[in-house]
Formats: structure tokens, sequence, C-alpha cells
């Protein structure tokens, strides 16, 4: 049923392909500003920039969502989805804000690795949103989903470690305190990416 419910040419599809560009092109910046650590301004407002377009695809979905009558699949499930992906794009600003605001001077390995691990999550949610327009292959969903819950369970132990080797090994402890926000905000940038593979799992579950 939900097959021949879904238009093939259905704008929402059209908006979650086109937030999920803008969540990579954040993350893509992200990665560069904290591998790179130089242009910090410039990444950071091109983040600005990806954040606000992802904004507009927001609105303009719900927006869709309240004139709409018959849904490619549950309402609240779509809002849930497109809610939950603004919300990766948020903490990806957030990163790059705090990198300026805390005025880092110095990041490290760690940091770095928990940015690409975040890129990596991101680019997965990318490829599963693009996939919901054929639930018909659910497997193809549903790997990138346990993609997505994997490099969650790395993030998380690059950041334990990293937390232990920053209060073993940091004397400075303004650093400790940035560095502890920071890891913080990357991790859950791969919870926020989690949460949206399990709207996706849920809407492949029931409509599969």
């Amino acid at each position: 049923m939900f097959a021949r419910l879904m238009p093939r040419d259905g704008r929402f599809f059209e908006y979650y392909n086109a937030h999920a560009e803008r969540i990579v092109e954040g993350a893509r910046e992200l990665a560069l500003m904290i591998t790179s650590f130089s242009e910090l301004e410039i990444h950071a407002q091109r983040i600005d920039a990806a954040e606000r377009a992802a904004d507009k695809v927001t609105h303009e979905t719900i927006t869709q969502l309240h004139r709409t009558f018959i849904t490619p699949f549950d309402r609240d499930q779509m809002h849930q989805l497109i809610t939950s992906m603004d919300d990766i794009v948020d903490l990806i600003q957030d990163v790059a804000e705090s990198v300026l605001l805390y005025d880092l001077r110095r990041i490290t390995p760690e940091a770095k690795q928990l940015a690409e691990i975040c890129l990596m999550c991101c680019e997965r949610v990318r490829s599963a949103v693009a996939l919901l327009t054929n639930v018909k292959q659910p497997e193809a969903i549903m790997r990138c989903c346990e993609e997505i819950d994997r490099l969650e369970s790395d993030a998380d132990r690059v950041m334990r470690a990293a937390l232990g080797k920053l209060f073993r090994d940091e004397n400075d402890l303004k650093q400790v305190i940035k560095m502890r926000v920071l890891y913080d905000l990357l991790e859950s940038i791969t919870d926020r990416c989690e949460d949206v593979a399990n709207v996706i799992e849920g809407i492949v579950l029931e409509n599969s």
C-alpha cells in the first residue's frame, strides 16, 4: 500500500534529500575546520550558511506536511524525521561556534578523529534518506542504519579514550574544560545521527 501511495515526484523526498545534502555540507566543513585547524572563521561561516539553508528546508517540509492530506508515510514520522535531521546540523553549528567562542589554539588527534566519524555518520544519513523512495529494498536502508549505529559506538569509544587522556595528560585546566565540551558536542552529533537512523528504521519496518 505504501508504494502505491508514494508519489514518484513527491516534494517531500526532494526536501529530505536537500536537507541531507546540507547536513553533509556542514559536516564536511566541520571536519576540515577541525582537522586542518586553519581558516576557522571561513569554515564557520560556511557551516552557518548550511544551517540556514537546512532551516529553510525544514520550514518548507513542515509547511508542506500541513497542506498535504495524503502523505507518503505516517505524518508524525515524517515530522520526526525532518526535525531529527535538523538537530544534526544545529549541533554541527554548535561545534563550530564553540571552537571560535573558546578561542582554541590547539586541537587533539582525538577531536580530529571524532570530526571524521561525524562526517562518515552524516554521509550514511544522506544515503539512508536517499533510499527511502524505495522501501521495497529495505536491506540497503537497514545496512545504512546499522553503519550509523556502529559509527556512533566508535565515537563513544574514541570519546572515552579522549577524556581519559585529557584528564591524565593535560595540565591546563582551561584546555581540559574546553576540550571536554568539544568532545561532548562532537559525540552528540553521532547520537543525533543515530536518532535519525532509528526513525528511518521505524518507517521501513512499518511500510516495507
